[in-house]
């Protein structure tokens, strides 16, 4: 059976103060192997582990700065589906 895709975005404006804290909440979840993102209309629960792949970029553009950064990994738990076998004929 297909997994089904959920995604969770969530866009504000915040004070440093807030965004300190939410990063901080970020990194005990990346500690304790679980990450609950949520809002008043949705939810996601992640649980990171293993090896993850980080990607970090920085922009200055005249008056707007700007940073990100991407944290994703592959799920461990994922079972093969023996059932869609790839065929190959000529």
């Amino acid at each position: 059976m297909k997994q089904l895709k959920k995604s969770f975005r969530h866009d504000s404006l915040q004070d440093t103060q807030s965004i300190t804290q939410i990063l901080s909440a970020i990194n005990e979840g990346l500690e304790n192997g679980k990450l609950v993102f949520s809002d008043d209309e949705d939810e996601i629960v992640l649980n990171p582990k293993g090896l993850l792949q980080l990607k970090v970029s920085a922009t200055q553009d005249d008056n707007k700065h700007s940073f990100s950064f991407k944290v994703s990994w592959q799920s461990q738990d994922r079972k093969i589906n023996k059932k869609n076998k790839l065929k190959v004929q000529s």
